[in-house]
């Protein structure tokens, strides 16, 4: 399948609908933007690189597991 990005005005939008709703679900699928895509593609980007050139800290299911119960600890009595 091919992807278009059509923007159009608000007083067409329900017509626009209308029309695509005569294609079938194999035929046609309508996505609508996520609001945030653009943020949140940025901030993985920028996490990509970080994880790429070495400057993030990985740790380990067992290392997280351990900092979260000596976490833990210092709260119970």
């Amino acid at each position: 399948m091919k992807v278009i990005r059509i923007e159009f005005r608000s007083d067409v939008k329900e017509r626009l609908l209308e029309i695509l709703g005569c294609f079938s679900s194999d035929e046609l699928k309508i996505i609508f933007k996520d609001p945030d895509f653009d943020e949140n593609k940025r901030r993985l980007h920028a996490t990509y690189a970080k994880l790429k050139s070495g400057t993030t800290k990985l740790y380990t299911l067992e290392e997280v597991d351990e900092m979260l119960e000596k976490t833990i600890s210092q709260f119970e009595d």
